[in-house]
């Protein structure tokens, strides 16, 4: 069986949701970003059994953040997908496994340079080895929260990821009792 053509990725259709992750509609991923249109993505933050992050910069051919650093994989829902089925998806195509098992945690409205999507935040541990998806993934390490921390200092990471990070810390904080 042959590999299907890549398809070029402005035209995937997503669903377009109103501020309650209502749909209202679908459209071309192109056409949501060029006009601001609220819809849906995954963000999968994976962590070994050592408990370090897989971190990692983007390509310079993303159509969101090229070049960006990242501590989740993940992406942009398809029109008819549940969170659930595109956190599973996305894990595993930037990855290169099969079998991770995201658990949801938390999700709210990303609003930023004139964008805006629901942010459905998921966790996952993986104990073997990743071969990301080269067009997605230009580096990739597994760094300690401190080295994280420190990165964050001084590299560029995607804004919607520093946020859903913070919430995510913040997450972890209030489940621990402080």
């Amino acid at each position: 069986m042959s590999e299907p053509a890549q398809s070029d990725p402005a035209d995937e259709l997503l669903d377009v949701v109103d501020e309650h992750d209502r749909v209202t509609g679908t459209a071309p991923r192109g056409e949501v970003y060029r006009l601001g249109l609220t819809h849906r993505c995954v963000f999968v933050l994976v962590r070994d059994p050592a408990g370090r992050i897989f971190v990692h910069r983007r390509t310079d051919t993303k159509l969101f953040a090229p070049g960006a650093h990242d501590m989740f994989v993940g992406g942009v829902v398809g029109a008819g997908e549940t969170y659930e089925r595109a956190a599973v998806r996305e894990a595993e195509e930037e990855l290169g496994v099969t079998g991770i098992a995201p658990r949801p945690l938390f999700r709210f409205l990303y609003r930023g340079d004139g964008l805006a999507w629901w942010s459905d935040v998921h966790e996952a541990e993986w104990d073997g080895p990743v071969r990301p998806q080269e067009s997605e993934v230009a580096w990739h390490a597994w760094l300690t929260p401190a080295e994280l921390a420190a990165r964050l200092e001084r590299d560029v990471f995607v804004p919607d990821g520093r946020e859903a990070y913070r919430r995510y810390v913040e997450h972890r904080r209030s489940r621990a009792g402080g």
